[in-house]
């Protein structure tokens, strides 16, 4: 995730969603006050590379703990910090509330069929689970689940949920909503890229069953941006 103070935004990172790629990006534009978060090692120094700046203030100050979290900490307990998938909600807690209030949110969403067989194929896919179906019900299918990135209590609370599909118009919309001196583009560099070894649409991979099991298990991300299989 992003928090920067300097365009004051807040970007939170939602997986299979370019989100590694789109933080390279963002992270060029941040400055040293801002909230970046690490991401993998290959891409992080990509990152580097690219012009993007690292990993920053990701620990929150100890003055904002309480005295009771403080002195707990004398007995091993770790700060309170930002992560690279950290939740809306979870953030919200850690954020000042006129912060919170008054920067632009935003995330992005995928069509969950194709980021169901995207990450089904990042973590092996036939070698592992043999088809969808035995990826589905491993149960590392939830990790995916977006609706629960960018709501709080059902409600979505960031400005804007974007659609992967629709990438360089967000893009686009991103950069005049906060005023960008140069509309943000995507880095060359793909993160993670080399990882899908099947490059066939889900409409050509998916079952009958699978596909009515991905649209059972992401019904709420389908039914606020409208997807279809």
């Amino acid at each position: 995730m992003i928090i920067s103070h300097k365009h004051r935004f807040i970007f939170i990172k939602t997986r299979k969603t370019a989100g590694t790629s789109l933080e390279i990006a963002l992270s060029a534009l941040c400055g040293p006050d801002d909230v970046i978060t690490g991401i993998d090692p290959d891409d992080e120094k990509a990152r580097t590379d690219l012009g993007g700046r690292p990993p920053q203030h990701v620990k929150i100050p100890l003055s904002a703990h309480s005295f009771g979290e403080r002195l707990q900490m004398l007995f091993g307990k770790e700060r309170k910090q930002f992560y690279n998938h950290i939740s809306a909600a979870e953030a919200k807690e850690l954020i000042d509330p006129p912060i919170w209030n008054d920067y632009y949110k935003f995330c992005f969403e995928r069509n969950p069929w194709d980021k169901v067989l995207s990450q089904y194929n990042a973590r092996g896919g036939q070698d592992v689970f043999g088809n969808v179906k035995g990826y589905i019900t491993s149960g590392e299918v939830a990790r995916l689940k977006g609706f629960d990135m960018y709501t709080i209590k059902r409600n979505v609370v960031m400005d804007d949920v974007f659609k992967f599909e629709e990438m360089d118009r967000s893009l686009a919309q991103i950069s005049e909503r906060l005023g960008f001196e140069k509309p943000l583009a995507m880095p060359k560099y793909k993160a993670k890229g080399n990882r899908r070894k099947d490059r066939r649409p889900y409409t050509e991979v998916f079952t009958e069953e699978e596909k009515e099991m991905v649209a059972l298990i992401f019904a709420r991300e389908i039914k606020l941006l409208g997807y279809e299989f």
